[in-house]
């Protein structure tokens, strides 16, 4: 008898959901929505990860190629950039000169994470 109501309903042209599978859908919303607010945190931490290790990366080579080439006004002028949080570490490498820029790049969760980027140039 059951399945003779729905058809009826179908060749009325009203819904063919019964009243007891009403709220389903806001309850699979209220299921997936946690899951989808995580992957998007992730991805949004991930791409801050990326782009602050692409700047240290950036800022790692100016500053070496300055102060490889003795340029210490273009040096001083990057390191103004860098920022406090952030370590500089140099070496020599037998013909190179290494910088190593290492800092944390941001507040929360991801101040645990600390990105590490180094740039070698030749001395001249």
């Amino acid at each position: 008898m059951r399945w003779a109501q729905v058809a009826e309903h179908n060749r009325r042209g009203q819904s063919t959901l019964c009243a007891d599978e009403q709220g389903t859908v806001t309850a699979e919303f209220a299921l997936v929505l946690p899951a989808v607010v995580i992957v998007l945190g992730l991805v949004i931490g991930g791409i801050l990860l990326a782009t602050h290790r692409i700047t240290l990366v950036s800022l790692a080579g100016e500053i070496s190629r300055a102060e490889a080439r003795g340029d210490s006004n273009a040096a001083a002028a990057v390191l103004a950039r860098v920022g406090n949080e952030t370590t500089i570490r140099r070496s020599t490498e037998g013909a190179l000169y290494c910088v190593a820029l290492r800092s944390r790049p941001a507040s929360g969760l991801l101040s645990q994470v600390f990105i590490t980027a180094k740039s070698c140039a030749a001395v001249s």
